[in-house]
């Protein structure tokens, strides 16, 4: 007649890119039966307290994947994680800088343009709409095949609009 006590579990998980990316897993996770969720954004970790006879972890993580992300044991991988999981980003940030600073220039500064200079700023701007946005891209489109919308979609949509 004893109850059984509850497991607890750090989830990391990957591909939260707003608040309401942890509201929508937060949401999951916690339908589940005998699940109490939080997740954090800025840690990107999911604190799960669960009950292990009517849920067992392998439904938490398939949950998380349901909604569109992905999850891992935290204790599965332990080498596994990337020395700098922002170098990605970072890049992408610089190489966009790098190429609107010149259409910046030339669509500001007028003895710059030349003959159809809007050309050369079209070829600057189109990989970092492309290329430098493609994260929030990728998360739109997932977003919009779970139904939703986030902060992921309308940058997306913005800046596909203006380029196009």
């Amino acid at each position: 007649m004893s109850a059984t006590l509850p497991e607890r579990l750090q989830l990391p998980i990957e591909g939260m890119t707003c608040a309401s990316c942890a509201t929508r897993i937060e949401k999951r996770l916690n339908k589940l039966d005998g699940v109490e969720a939080t997740v954090n954004y800025a840690t990107e970790n999911a604190a799960v307290e669960f009950d292990p006879v009517r849920v067992s972890p392998e439904d938490l993580i398939d949950a998380i994947e349901a909604a569109g992300y992905r999850a891992t044991l935290a204790d599965a991988e332990p080498d596994s994680v990337e020395d700098d999981p922002t170098a990605v980003l970072r890049l992408r940030l610089i190489v966009s800088a790098l190429l609107s600073l010149p259409v910046l220039l030339l669509a500001m500064i007028e003895p710059l343009q030349f003959d159809n200079w809007q050309w050369l700023s079209l070829q600057l701007a189109t990989p970092v709409v492309l290329w430098g946005a493609w994260p929030f891209h990728k998360a739109a489109w997932v977003n919009l095949k779970h139904g939703t919308a986030t902060m992921d979609t309308l940058i997306s949509v913005g800046t596909l609009a203006v380029f196009f």
